[in-house]
């Protein structure tokens, strides 16, 4: 009998997302399919899938002991966060060769489903960084004997959502600070910065807007400037390794002596970067936005105001899990600000009620249904015009005889 050979072995994941990429978050359900295509038949031993997910931190250091002699140090560390094992056909044999409990393959294509659930727990996101990495994947091996395992690999991303719908992370920032600059024994007018942004949370692709003030009382031209840094930082055994990358800048106008610029929501938008991590243990991914002065042959003055980047984005009217009262607040500050600040006066009512409308309402109004004096009174104001519109007050006497009695009975504090 001629043997068949596997023609391709991979792996397929079931993505629910509109850019079929594979994407998940803890507690999610990782499904897809093992898929092998064979000519000829073959026999298999099992078909295995191991689902893993770790952090890993790696660097070395150099360091010179004596004169001539060196040693390198390498500072290792791990966090395991998945660990599964599944087995899709047959079973685990010690027996290499022992032809019992064997599944034939036949020739064509075959799909073998599987499914397996993220840890409730916090994970950290996904993430490629210069000395670690926070990787998730699924590895099968079919296991065949007298023949080496065939395995392939497929890695999926992992998202710890993080919400910027939070009163944290919806708290402005802002900042301010002064420096004078000194060249031997004259010292000249200081430079002053302050800097605010709206809020401390922001998404991959949003803009920040920054409000800034620069004034420059120096004798030296000095640059404005903003730009978006992400930190990495990396611990093991008891060390740490800082990585600080730019992400984003821009610059303002040069300011002369005795200038002043103002930034009234200056944009800076944020590239696609990966979300911060907060919670693993030994890595960190941060970012911060530092609004600083260029200043030539001196130490720049900056404000650092931090940033989190995070999955979930800004609601319009708030979180859909929100309180009707903070929606209802929401809507009526997003109202007020809609509102005109003069109100125009209001139609009269011959425009909105002609003397036909009127006169058919008093006939057709069913007065059995309802008696009594109250009912008529409500019936008698229903049908009387509102007073004319006016900004001047009718009756002034009696507003100032008003106001006078008001002071009387509450005094000022």
């Amino acid at each position: 009998m001629v043997l068949g050979k596997v023609k391709s072995f991979i792996i397929s994941y079931d993505c629910h997302n509109e850019s079929n990429v594979p994407v998940f978050a803890s507690g999610d359900s990782v499904s897809g399919r093992v898929i092998i295509e064979v000519t000829g038949e073959i026999r298999v031993k099992s078909l295995q899938i191991y689902a893993k997910g770790f952090a890993k931190v790696r660097w070395t250091e150099s360091r010179n002991a004596g004169s001539n002699t060196a040693y390198t140090q390498n500072y290792t560390e791990e966090v395991e966060y998945l660990n599964h094992t599944d087995i899709l056909i047959g079973h685990e044999r010690d027996d290499d060769n022992c032809e019992e409990g064997l599944t034939t393959i036949h020739s064509g294509r075959h799909e073998y489903a599987f499914s397996l659930e993220l840890p409730q727990t916090p994970l950290a996101t996904s993430f490629e960084g210069k000395h670690g990495s926070v990787r998730y994947w699924v590895k099968a091996e079919l296991h065949r004997p007298w023949l080496l395992p065939m395995k392939t690999k497929k890695e999926f991303t992992v998202f710890e959502h993080i919400d910027i719908n939070t009163p944290l992370l919806l708290s402005p920032l802002a900042g301010t600070k002064e420096k004078t600059l000194c060249c031997w024994f004259c010292t000249s007018g200081p430079i002053s910065l302050s800097a605010k942004i709206e809020r401390k949370g922001y998404t991959p692709g949003e803009s920040i807007q920054i409000f800034a003030e620069i004034e420059n009382c120096s004798s030296r031209m000095v640059v404005p400037k903003a730009a978006i840094y992400q930190t990495q930082t990396f611990y093991a055994k008891g060390k740490m390794k800082e990585v600080k990358q730019l992400v984003a800048n821009l610059r303002g106008e040069s300011l002369s002596s005795g200038k002043t610029e103002t930034w009234s929501g200056k944009m800076l938008k944020i590239p696609p970067v990966s979300p911060s991590i907060l919670d693993c243990s030994i890595i960190r991914v941060e970012y911060s936005l530092m609004v600083y002065v260029d200043i030539p042959g001196a130490m720049n003055l900056s404000l650092n105001l931090p940033l989190v980047i995070g999955t979930i984005p800004l609601h319009t009217f708030g979180s859909r899990t929100s309180s009707v009262s903070s929606q209802c607040s929401m809507t009526m500050s997003w109202l007020g600000m809609a509102l005109p600040e003069r109100p125009e006066a209001p139609p009269s009512y011959a425009e909105i009620v002609t003397e036909e409308q009127r006169q058919r309402l008093e006939v057709t109004t069913a007065r059995d249904e309802l008696e009594g004096p109250l009912f008529a009174y409500i019936q008698e104001f229903r049908f009387q015009p509102p007073p004319l519109y006016s900004e001047v007050d009718p009756n002034p006497d009696q507003a100032s005889r008003t106001e006078e009695q008001r002071s009387d009975t509450c005094p000022s504090r």
